[in-house]
């Protein structure tokens, strides 16, 4: 049996895991590296860190070791899963299995068709997001035993969230003329120069959604959905959400469904 590594030995492994994160945010490595250090923070049977694509809403498994169906279990159906909803408040420092109440995982087709026939024990399912509060993607770590209580990896795993975030987190760098130029023609094309996220917020205000209920379907922050409605007020020059739905229900935009 492997030794438990000290408190020491983890913080030690942090930080290269949160090296790792830096260098494939900026493209010089790949998101596997990341996974790799983790494994020195705990060790692990199967672990992944996936990207959340809002216009296609699927994952997208930037690296991992899952077999097939659990990964395509992960990009396809995870976030419609009944223990999605508890994981991913930004608050929440991560979804343990050993926390997850009985009821619940026995209502989790992740659980009972995914993770119980790998003979998992134990591990942590973390929802990712980026500083402006969008969801950007998910960590999912799975072991075969349960680890020993108390668990100083816990702590070390929700500090790295933001390094994790900013892995999987889309690519961002100064565009190139030709890209510049496509975004600006993008932009003539959209309503009103509205962004496609703010395109996605005035669909779901057709629906007389709530900021909670709107933040849910796209799994952003309240607050976030707030400030994408002011923004939608000033560039329409319109007076309040009822306005913008009703010019949103004239240009035949509808939320998805």
């Amino acid at each position: 049996m492997a030794t438990e590594r000290s408190r020491a030995d983890i913080l030690d492994a942090a930080v290269h895991v949160r090296e790792a994160a830096r260098s494939a945010t900026s493209g010089a490595t790949g998101v596997d590296t990341v996974l790799a250090a983790l494994s020195e923070v705990m060790e692990y049977d199967h672990a992944s860190l996936a990207r959340w694509d809002p216009l296609r809403r699927r994952h997208t498994t930037l690296a991992g070791s899952y077999p097939d169906d659990a990964t395509a279990y992960i990009e396809t159906r995870l976030h419609h899963d009944p223990v999605f909803p508890v994981l991913r408040s930004p608050a929440r420092g991560g979804l343990w299995l050993r926390d997850v109440p009985r009821q619940l995982l026995a209502a989790s087709p992740g659980f009972q068709e995914v993770l119980c026939p790998l003979g998992i024990e134990d591990g942590v399912a973390q929802c990712l997001f980026a500083a402006d509060g969008r969801y950007v993607g998910m960590l999912n770590v799975s072991t075969r035993r349960q680890r020993r209580a108390p668990d100083p990896a816990r702590a070390v795993v929700t500090l790295l969230t933001e390094a994790f975030a900013a892995a999987v987190g889309p690519r961002t760098g100064p565009p190139s003329e030709e890209i510049a130029a496509a975004d600006t023609a993008a932009d003539a094309r959209r309503p009103g120069g509205l962004s496609p996220r703010e395109l996605q917020v005035l669909a779901e205000l057709t629906a007389g959604r709530t900021n909670r209920e709107i933040a849910e379907r796209l799994y952003i922050t309240p607050r976030t959905v707030g400030t994408h409605i002011e923004h939608i007020l000033a560039k329409l020059d319109l007076p309040n959400r009822a306005a913008a739905a009703a010019r949103a229900a004239a240009w035949g935009i509808e939320p998805s469904r």
